[in-house]
């Protein structure tokens, strides 16, 4: 099989240039950028939960011995945790950490959606684009080509164009949605598990831990419950009230 019959740049601007044009035009030059940067992310190394817990064990040992309070944290690499851990000192309180933690949080999942969003666009694109070459290429036929036998490249044209298409949706643009959005979960998780570890380590040494908003094992802040009837905290530990003890 000779592969240089398929290469032709005639089809190929047609079926990707018409899609990519299709898709910003469907999604608006921001949902494109966050796409692009989503798909520029794929290249780069994805978060080290090991590494950001070695980076973060000096400051916790600082917490730790001198306290929240005293404690005078230096810059992180990771722009997240260096908010974090700030607002931490700042406000000595585990809800300022965990309200920074759920506005990067938020923050990421919002452009990770968008990036999907704008790729499964584009995937939904490309085999249109793939007919619209079918018919370009069909509508440069001409009575006296046919006449003549010279439709070959016609033909051959419509069939590149309708193979690009299929190519580009379900080789190129569906499954690099599918890897971002694999490549979001997978980062969220990682910094799931190393922002509960830090709550754990440095939770002793703020001052309102009682108070502090718990953590779940994703990262996602769980609501307080009330006291019940019989006077038990639920998310505190504590006993029932004996009533004798109250009388």
């Amino acid at each position: 099989m000779d592969l240089t019959h398929l290469l032709d740049a005639q089809s190929a601007v047609i079926v990707v240039g018409g899609t990519l044009v299709g898709t910003v035009l469907r999604c608006g030059w921001h949902d494109s950028l966050v796409a692009v940067r989503a798909v520029a992310g794929l290249l780069r190394p994805g978060f080290n939960a090991a590494a950001m817990r070695s980076e973060l064990a000096h400051e916790v040992a600082l917490i730790r011995r001198d306290g929240v309070i005293r404690a005078n944290p230096r810059r992180l690499a990771d722009r997240e945790f260096d908010s974090a851990t700030s607002a931490l000192v700042r406000t000595r309180s585990l809800d300022g950490l965990v309200e920074q933690h759920e506005t990067w949080r938020r923050a990421r999942l919002r452009r990770a959606t968008t990036a999907a969003r704008t790729l499964a666009q584009a995937a939904d694109l490309s085999p249109v684009f793939g007919l619209a070459g079918t018919l370009v290429a069909l509508s440069q036929l001409k009575v006296e080509s046919l006449a003549h036998g010279n439709f070959i490249g016609a033909i051959a044209m419509s069939v590149l164009t309708t193979l690009y298409g299929l190519l580009l949706a379900h080789i190129v643009m569906g499954p690099l949605g599918r890897a971002v959005e694999r490549a979001s979960q997978a980062e969220e998780e990682a910094r799931a598990e190393v922002m509960t570890w830090l709550t754990q380590q440095v939770g002793p040494a703020c001052p309102d831990r009682q108070r502090a908003t718990p953590l779940s094992p994703h990262g996602v802040t769980l609501p307080r419950r009330a006291a019940n009837a019989d006077g038990m905290a639920a998310d505190t530990g504590l006993r029932p009230l004996d009533p004798r003890e109250t009388a």
